[in-house]
């Protein structure tokens, strides 16, 4: 049974100033606890140019929510310019509260910009894993050079995470998860090479989405992608509840609200996010603001958006259900200008951002494909079938958006995107129904990255919407795996990473695509 939204709000409001005062130190504290404390590994993210989030979960056993105890604990950390912290810069002491799952959040400012540090935690003699992160470089530098992965889609049961054991031997700088860290959903038996695969629980409550997100994190090669680099990261809708649009689950539960309100806090619980200033809204864990901007210096910015938690609902649903499906232009709710998948306030703060802007390139970290990807090519008088809760379903929404990347002259934007499980490279134009032009010129470039383990389509029906959709120019349905970005002044490439086999933990991976943007020169370009 879901908790009462109004208990659960008021339990909210008593969280938030238990984390603002967790730096502080209550006195009745733990020091120790009765395994080895740090199973889930440890984390860093949200980096800037002079400061670092630092994170970790105290939890002995990933699969007994009581194995940390009652207790609030006393937990130490350092940061240091070597990792056998012969130079520590900073450190301090923390309280992992029971109300806030024992997680641990550190806020490591006055660090100096653009350099490795590396991090740890202590509890009694244990000592966790060490971490290795950096900050941002100075506002006004301008780099060399950016490497950053984005991955985004990695059910439990549909695969191992080989893929983030690339990611961290090939060491880049950042790493920007895209949403669908966690599936809520179940019960199901799933086919499996060896062993067969089952779920038998669902999401619901607070202690579900915690305990899902420590069995995640219990993950060897997850927790070495966390160590390798901080993570940028945002959410999509398996966080929560499938195809959910703001305050609608696909089952029209009133209750919904106080479960997405326990998805929220257990996310913040298990990420190395900032909790934003709380002072101007009380309910945080009820609403809470993923969406923020990141500089890299003067060669990237990162937009980093939420499509789920501010959307109009999805177009066209059944009176008695919520949710996504597949609809024509016949759908009229499809075309109302209205129609936001961001809300006005993110919107406005975008084309802030996209008015201010003075890196050389813009990255827009978001969750789904943005390029349409019509079932049939039909002109838009025709129309064609397309899907309700990606950009193809608020296409005024995204209209917005593009219009905005012209009109403020943005300097090589770059969408980057997760969510549908395949590896897309497109082009985006004004109208995608009319051939490029003068009058409808490519303003940006896509990269879509492939799921982790989750599955697709076949590649068959992923060629069929390449051939009906020519601003789309590659995608590969069949493998998993992840993008590897490499940034200069001149141009970015983008290498789709694959797995040979995402049933085994030691798979190898390849690049089977390669492509190049160059600066001042919007679409793309494949070179290998």
């Amino acid at each position: 049974m879901l908790p009462d939204r109004r208990v659960f709000l008021g339990h909210s409001m008593r969280l938030l100033a238990l984390a603002a005062l967790s730096s502080a130190f209550p006195g009745r504290t733990a020091s120790r606890t009765s395994g080895y404390p740090f199973r889930l590994g440890v984390a860093s993210g949200s980096p800037r140019s002079t400061s670092v989030v630092l994170w970790t979960r105290i939890l002995p056993d990933p699969l007994d929510a009581q194995s940390a105890g009652p207790q609030a604990l006393a937990v130490q950390w350092e940061l240091a310019e070597d990792e056998t912290f012969s130079r520590v810069v900073s450190k301090g002491k923390v309280a992992a509260l029971p109300e806030l799952a024992h997680s641990v959040h550190v806020d490591a400012a006055g660090l100096r910009p653009g350099r490795w540090y590396w991090y740890r935690f202590i509890l009694g003699d244990a000592v966790s894993p060490v971490g290795r992160t950096r900050t941002a470089p100075a506002l006004d530098a301008m780099p060399a050079s950016l490497r950053f992965a984005f991955a985004s889609c990695q059910h439990w049961e549909f695969g191992e995470y080989a893929a983030h054991l690339h990611i961290a031997r090939q060491a880049p700088d950042l790493v920007a998860f895209l949403g669908d860290y966690i599936y809520e959903w179940g019960p199901y038996d799933l086919a499996h090479p060896v062993t067969p695969r089952r779920r038998v629980d669902e999401c619901f409550s607070l202690e579900d989405y915690r305990a899902r997100h420590a069995q995640y994190k219990s993950d060897p090669h997850l927790q070495a992608s966390h160590q390798a680099a901080p993570w940028i990261v945002t959410w999509d809708d398996h966080e929560v509840a499938n195809d959910y649009g703001r305050d609608r689950d696909e089952r029209r539960d009133p209750g919904f609200p106080a479960r997405r309100a326990a998805a929220y806090q257990a996310f913040y619980e298990h990420m190395p996010v900032r909790l934003p200033a709380l002072s101007d809204a009380p309910l945080r864990f009820a609403s809470m603001r993923i969406y923020d901007r990141y500089d890299w210096g003067r060669i990237a910015q990162f937009h980093v958006l939420d499509n789920r938690q501010y959307r109009s609902h999805q177009a066209c649903q059944p009176a008695a259900r919520g949710g996504s499906g597949s609809v024509t232009t016949d759908c009229r709710e499809l075309a109302d200008p209205a129609r936001t998948l961001l809300g006005p306030e993110q919107e406005a703060w975008l084309m802030e951002g996209f008015a201010s802007t003075q890196a050389k390139w813009n990255f827009i970290a978001q969750q789904t494909l943005m390029a349409q990807h019509s079932q049939v090519a039909l002109s838009s008088e025709d129309g064609g079938r397309f899907w309700t809760d990606g950009w193809d379903g608020y296409p005024a929404a995204r209209k917005r958006l593009l219009d905005g990347l012209a009109k403020y002259r943005v300097s090589n934007p770059v969408v980057i995107s997760g969510d549908v499980h395949t590896f897309y490279a497109a082009d985006l134009k004004p109208d995608f129904f009319r051939d490029t032009s003068a009058a409808n010129p490519v303003i940006a470039t896509e990269f879509c990255g492939t799921s982790v383990t989750s599955n697709s389509r076949p590649q068959a029906r992923t060629d069929q919407y390449v051939a009906q959709n020519p601003h789309i120019r590659f995608g590969r349905s069949d493998r998993r795996g992840y993008v590897m970005m490499e940034v200069t002044p001149s141009r970015t490439t983008a290498h789709f990473r694959a797995l040979d086999n995402v049933w085994r933990s030691d798979s190898g991976a390849s690049t089977i695509a390669t492509f190049l943007v160059e600066d001042g020169h919007p679409g793309v370009a494949k070179v290998g």
